[in-house]
């Protein structure tokens, strides 16, 4: 093997979204602020959640806390890597990066998609069975689920990753998206790749659409069980939010992932929504139609205020 395909071999070039600089510029602004709104809203439902008595002893509100912080380290998996390669007309990345960010992207995402499960459930029980709700979802069980999320993601990306690392590269090395994902990294592969790639999309798809599934189902079992058009209309507005996240969640995770690995002109797109769009509108989607979380906001607010003007006296 010659230098050159040992270089192939150790790095890779992302193709980004543009090559014109005005319009890479543009891109960055709207990008870093997509970026900075993420970071404000998930550390202020963080922050509130952990602040709030009540809503840290609340089930709901504690996994609301966690699904935050998920948020935050999803978009930071890839997103600081797209801000910086706007400014660089060569988007290089080494192949020891980009094995470390489709893990990371995988573990978190699918930790995301067991917790979101885990969050269905939760709402499952605290409409249909309330009187048994404080019993059933206790703090220990609710500790042992978001753990048992961050297991299972952790499985499902050491298989991914594990599936990649194996192949051979040493032909084209242009990853057609802005950060190393599955489906564009395992085409560079100079190898047959048809069982890989049904291995993964069993693994990801199946996971994607499985959980999708069950989120539906679960969400459809709590309008059905209830008879009253009051109860119905306020069980349609507590799940209405989590409807939201998991349409914008899942719907490009099942594009993306549950079909062979032919690459569209819309995946960037598709993989902005579920990268940067979801976890930077999920705390605008649990906020706004949420009055506990927002008067939680404003008591820390004004706690934090009366704190700084005894101080500055």
């Amino acid at each position: 093997m010659d230098k050159n395909q040992t270089e192939v071999m150790r790095e890779f070039f992302l193709s980004g979204f543009s090559q014109t600089p005005s319009i890479e510029a543009g891109l960055f602004v709207l990008f870093l602020f997509f970026y900075m709104s993420i970071w404000v809203g998930n550390v202020l439902i963080m922050v509130t959640v952990a602040s709030d008595k009540y809503l840290n002893s609340s089930p709901m509100y504690f996994l609301l806390g966690n699904l935050s912080f998920l948020d935050l380290c999803y978009s930071t998996v890839t997103t600081p890597k797209l801000l910086a390669d706007f400014f660089n007309h060569e988007k290089l990345i080494s192949y020891d990066q980009c094995i470390v960010q489709l893990f990371f992207l995988h573990f978190v995402g699918a930790a995301e998609m067991f917790l979101l499960t885990v969050m269905a459930y939760d709402r499952y029980v605290a409409i249909c069975r309330p009187l048994h709700y404080t019993t059933v979802m206790s703090q220990g069980l609710c500790c042992v689920l978001v753990a048992a999320s961050w297991m299972g993601g952790f499985v499902h990306s050491t298989v991914q990753t594990i599936l990649t690392v194996h192949l051979p590269f040493c032909g084209p090395n242009q990853v057609e998206n802005f950060f190393c994902d599955v489906p564009p990294v395992i085409k560079l592969a100079c190898a047959d790749t048809f069982v890989i790639e049904l291995l993964m999309v069993s693994n990801s798809g199946l996971i994607s659409t499985i959980s999708f599934v069950v989120l539906i189902s679960s969400y459809t079992t709590i309008l059905v069980k209830i008879r009253s058009k009051e109860g119905r209309r306020k069980a349609l507005s507590t799940c209405a939010s989590h409807l939201m996240v998991v349409t914008l969640f899942f719907g490009p995770c099942i594009f993306i992932y549950a079909r062979p690995f032919s690459t569209f002109s819309v995946d960037k797109m598709v993989s902005v929504l579920y990268n940067v769009i979801t976890p930077m509108l999920n705390p605008l989607i649990y906020t706004l139609r949420n009055k506990e979380v927002k008067s939680a906001m404003q008591k820390l607010w004004v706690r934090n205020g009366l704190t700084w003007k005894k101080q500055e006296t």
